[in-house]
């Protein structure tokens, strides 16, 4: 493999987003039919803590962090390669303000995009879930 840019966020960071942000997704699929409304409560309430948590999480990043995050989900968009690893980081580094946590939220597929831009930076999250 060629050689990566240097990232401010470590990979682990991004993975913990990534699980966060798969498990927010999952709490987010629609209540099943058959459910009673206690139920519904719950996985109200466990969508909302997900999403906070992730929301908090990624609000006390650094902002290098945070603009590498940023990059990342662009990168794992197909918004540019490795090639251009700079230039997309300089758009985000412009574009970046303090609704950074609410945009990453709400971007569909968001954990899928990350783990496509660390894979390219020859990260595995299967390899990360194996340390935990």
């Amino acid at each position: 493999m060629r050689n990566a840019p240097n990232l401010s966020i470590s990979p682990e960071k991004v993975f913990f987003i990534v699980t966060k942000s798969r498990q927010s997704d999952s709490n987010a699929i629609g209540p099943d039919a058959n459910s009673d409304s206690s139920d519904d409560v719950a996985e109200d309430h466990s969508k909302s803590t997900d999403r906070s948590e992730l929301s908090r999480f990624i609000r006390d990043l650094n902002v290098d962090e945070q603009i590498d995050l940023v990059a990342l989900m662009w990168l794992g968009r197909g918004d540019g390669d490795l090639d251009n690893w700079r230039d997309l980081r300089s758009e985000a580094e412009r574009a970046h303000n303090n609704r950074t946590a609410s945009y990453l939220i709400g971007t569909p597929m968001l954990a899928d995009y990350l783990e496509e831009a660390l894979s390219q930076f020859g990260k595995s999250f299967e390899a990360f879930e194996e340390h935990l």
